[in-house]
């Protein structure tokens, strides 16, 4: 006779820890050291255990799946982000929904209303225009992490990075290679980071008794087309510059680009500093000097936040600091 499905205590027998244990791993509220989380997912594993999470969805209330609202999916600034997320969600027994917002307030409440139709047992908005209002109010229904703000209410936590002061690093870097026409590609005026980048850029400048010239500073999207089409603004108004710094890593590809086409060497004759740092920053050529946000560790923090969120457990959130990383796009002004 086969033997029958085996239980939760076959598993914490098998991991050498107790069934509360193991219960509390795949509901995601233990506080376990990644060894015994580890055992315990190798007994899972061997024992073929297979968890109701249906069933113990409805005991609680609850069903194991996590709403993500992303901006927009084909970023690679999101997907890094949204790997931090994945990793956090491994072992925990909750799988997630991936909706877009489209940098959209219109279209992020709609997405909201519609992961709480689906009865998610929490959501994570990652950036985006919606008012705190509007999210507060939908936090009496949901836990809600939200990253790209600070936030700090029942039942919601946001946490954002410095991209002032990231800025401020960025064009201080250029500052001290002794260059002084420097053209800035920023962001959509509509985006908070944005708008924080060019009081960081315009801040080092007036530091450095730099007057800053409305001219060299050419508005974005944060998309690679949007680097290249400023410079080829800067070369028709004839706009003398030595550096750019581009308001986010994609942007400052496309800077690369024009830069290329018009022959204009990098970093010989134009240096070059972007922000974000993606994954593929290290392998452009030449290899772009960045201000780097730690992506993965916002992600793996918001899922950690709003998985204790849910479990009832409140903790503050920390991510490390943005830093510069120098490559090889930038040298002294010749």
């Amino acid at each position: 006779m086969a033997a029958g499905p085996s239980t939760l205590l076959d598993v914490a027998r098998e991991a050498g820890v107790s069934p509360s244990t193991v219960s509390r791993i795949l509901n995601g509220t233990a506080r376990v050291s990644d060894d015994k989380r580890q055992a315990v997912m190798k007994a899972i594993a061997r024992t073929n255990f297979a968890p109701n999470l249906m069933a113990q969805g409805l005991k609680k209330g609850r069903t194991h799946t996590i709403g993500i609202i992303v901006q927009d999916i084909s970023s690679p600034f999101f997907d890094e982000t949204l790997h931090g997320v994945d990793d956090g969600l491994k072992g925990t027994g909750y799988a997630s929904v991936i909706v877009t917002g489209h940098w959209s307030a219109l279209e992020e409440a709609d997405r909201i209303r519609l992961l709480l139709a689906r009865k998610v047992d929490g959501i994570i908005l990652l950036s985006g225009n919606l008012p705190d209002e509007e999210l507060l109010h939908f936090a009496t229904q949901r836990p809600i992490v939200v990253t790209g703000r600070a936030l700090d209410a029942p039942n919601a936590l946001g946490f954002t990075m410095d991209n002032e002061h990231g800025a401020y690093l960025g064009v201080q870097h250029l500052i001290e290679l002794g260059h002084r026409r420097i053209a800035f590609v920023s962001g959509p005026p509509s985006h908070a980071d944005a708008s924080s980048r060019l009081r960081g850029y315009r801040k080092a400048l007036e530091g450095a008794g730099i007057p800053v010239d409305p001219a060299l500073v050419v508005e974005g999207n944060f998309h690679e087309n949007s680097g290249l089409i400023a410079i080829n603004h800067l070369f028709e108004t004839r706009q003398e510059f030595s550096a750019v710094f581009a308001a986010n890593d994609q942007s400052a590809y496309g800077v690369r680009l024009a830069l290329y086409r018009k022959g204009v060497r990098v970093p010989e004759d134009v240096s070059l500093v972007g922000f974000d740092d993606l994954p593929g920053s290290a392998f452009t050529t030449p290899p772009l000097t960045t201000v780097r946000q730690p992506l993965y560790d916002i992600g793996l923090t918001a899922i950690t936040a709003l998985l204790r969120l849910i479990s009832g457990d409140r903790v503050p959130t920390r991510v490390p600091p943005v830093e510069l990383v120098v490559r090889e796009t930038t040298l002294p002004r010749q």
